[in-house]
């Protein structure tokens, strides 16, 4: 099945969940279009079908056209689709790192951190997340997967095999991340047979779910501090840019966060450039140097 292709390929659960809702849309649009089988999808559909999505980045119809070109090959070498119908899908050029960074003012930041109430056991719970991912940078995906045998209380490490890549990790326990576990753990984390440190505060107290990208939980305590942020990108992943942001500024060179955010290659931090406002300004050249040389 093309599920099995997806393992094969070790696509994240996250890129095969959002691989299927293209695909889940791609079929309701064939079913509306009177499109009983595989075979009978034509080339004009298709097109149709990517029409439908001219309001969306060209990032995200590049994904799109990239999901159709697998899924309708798999069909047309499966036997499903006689003819391979892929060549009417458009070739989109997506400059790598054309795109800035969303990131948070830093202020902003602060406010979400202070105004969560720390009394309660759902707020010691969200703290400790913020925390880890606003001073370390630690990826969503990572964070719902986080363990106890993760933690080294004594050499106050972090060491885990991050979900993305597969690559271990190993980052500082810093103080105030230690102690908001310390507090989450004895004091706000219902009893469960999970091992997962984070778990859902509703019964049956489960660990996250792989699709849970804690994005309502930032909502709400957003709203709580009265961040507002229309129009902007605002997920978990922007607080991972605003660290990366502010090592900048404060002098970090690319390597090091690299290593703390936990790349592959130093040429997705090298993105992070374009939002050192202050960087920039230092390469700035002035015209009257130019013209008089």
């Amino acid at each position: 099945s093309f599920q099995t292709i997806c393992k094969k390929r070790q696509y994240t659960i996250l890129g095969t969940k959002s691989l299927f809702n293209v695909i889940q849309q791609f079929i309701i649009f064939m079913n509306d279009s009177n499109v009983s089988n595989t075979d009978a999808i034509t080339e004009d559909l298709i097109l149709k079908f990517l029409c439908s999505y001219s309001a969306y980045s060209t990032r995200y119809i590049a994904t799109i056209v990239s999901t159709l070109r697998n899924y309708l090959k798999f069909n047309h070498e499966e036997g499903y689709i006689k003819n391979d119908i892929t060549s009417c899908l458009p070739k989109i050029k997506i400059i790598r790192g054309g795109f800035i960074p969303s990131t948070w003012k830093q202020e902003d930041v602060h406010k979400l951190l202070n105004t969560i109430d720390r009394n309660n056991p759902l707020g010691k719970r969200d703290y400790a997340i913020l925390l880890l991912v606003t001073r370390l940078g630690l990826r969503v995906s990572d964070i719902r997967a986080l363990k106890l045998k993760n933690i080294n209380w004594v050499r106050k490490t972090i060491s885990i095999i991050m979900q993305k890549t597969k690559q271990p990790l190993e980052l500082p326990l810093l103080d105030d991340i230690g102690w908001a576990l310390i507090d989450y753990l004895k004091n706000g984390r219902p009893e469960t047979i999970s091992n997962c440190i984070f778990i859902r505060h509703k019964a049956p107290y489960d660990a996250f779910s792989d699709y849970n990208c804690l994005s309502r939980m930032l909502g709400r305590r957003m709203k709580k501090a009265e961040i507002d942020m229309k129009g902007q990108k605002c997920g978990l992943h922007t607080l991972r840019n605003t660290l990366a942001r502010v090592m900048l500024e404060s002098g970090a060179t690319l390597p090091v966060i690299s290593e703390t955010l936990g790349h592959q290659n130093i040429n997705t931090t090298s993105i992070y450039l374009k939002i050192d406002i202050e960087g920039l300004r230092n390469c700035a050249i002035d015209p009257e140097e130019v013209f008089h040389e």
